[in-house]
């Protein structure tokens, strides 16, 4: 049965700390084990403060052989400082070496496929699949989540948090601008070995706890995010505040 964790930190900088020297834990054991990782992004500020702080262990890991894919991504160009694509770069991918060919980011809007987000939702479908078993199974699984508990772009009560069988699918109609992005599903983020919710803020009290206390995800999204070995939160105190 898979393990669920609650890693409690005074504040978001404590909780950026212990989920980048678990990052390295988990990526480095991955390597060691089988000579490469595999791992799926997210944005938010947690999320790309994680990614700074892992260039001070760029040591520690061989960037060379991690396969990179991002949770999600705003369909918009790729110039545009929204893109979940270019703010990783930007803290992290741009000072590593990575293997160009194993970092697998989404389509943006002035890509190969100009402005068809269903093309280019097609197209990363087929990037998830070139191992021929639809989706990877993500040694870990990044997220962060919004008040309302959207995780990915998946929000409450929309098609793209129900959908139970694509891996990843177009959202254009998202609550939250822009509203053209580019989602993997909770059927894509299940297939993880481990789901990180990186969460931080007062705001998100009440999220985290009805996602911890057993709410269905059409609710609350964030509900459905768990790893096949472990799902761990990492909450601040704040974040934490409403939980019993």
């Amino acid at each position: 049965m898979a393990e669920l964790i609650v890693s409690q930190h005074p504040d978001v900088d404590a909780l950026v700390v212990a989920a980048t020297e678990r990052f390295v834990d988990i990526v480095a054991a991955a390597q060691a084990e089988r000579g490469s990782a595999c791992v799926a992004l997210t944005g938010g500020g947690a999320g790309i403060a994680m990614l700074q702080r892992l260039r001070d262990h760029s040591d520690a890991i061989d960037w060379a052989n991690v396969d990179i894919y991002w949770g999600d991504d705003r369909f918009l160009p790729a110039d545009d400082p929204e893109r979940n694509e270019k703010q990783a770069r930007e803290a992290l991918l741009n000072f590593v070496p990575v293997d160009p060919n194993r970092v697998h980011p989404m389509a943006p809007s002035d890509g190969e496929f100009g402005d068809d987000i269903e093309a280019a939702t097609a197209a990363y479908a087929r990037v998830l699949d070139a191992g021929g078993d639809g989706c990877p199974e993500f040694d870990v699984h990044l997220l962060g989540m919004g008040p309302e508990a959207h995780i990915n772009s998946l929000f409450p009560h929309t098609a793209a948090v129900r959908e139970d069988s694509a891996y990843v699918v177009a959202v254009t109609d998202s609550p939250k601008p822009p509203p053209t992005r580019i989602t993997l599903t909770l059927p894509a983020v299940r297939r993880a070995k481990q789901v990180w919710l990186l969460v931080s803020g007062a705001g998100k009290a009440e999220a985290t706890a009805a996602c911890l206390n057993g709410a269905s995800s059409d609710d609350w999204p964030a509900a459905g995010a768990t790893g096949s070995v472990a799902t761990v939160w990492f909450v601040d105190d704040a974040a934490a505040s409403a939980l019993a």
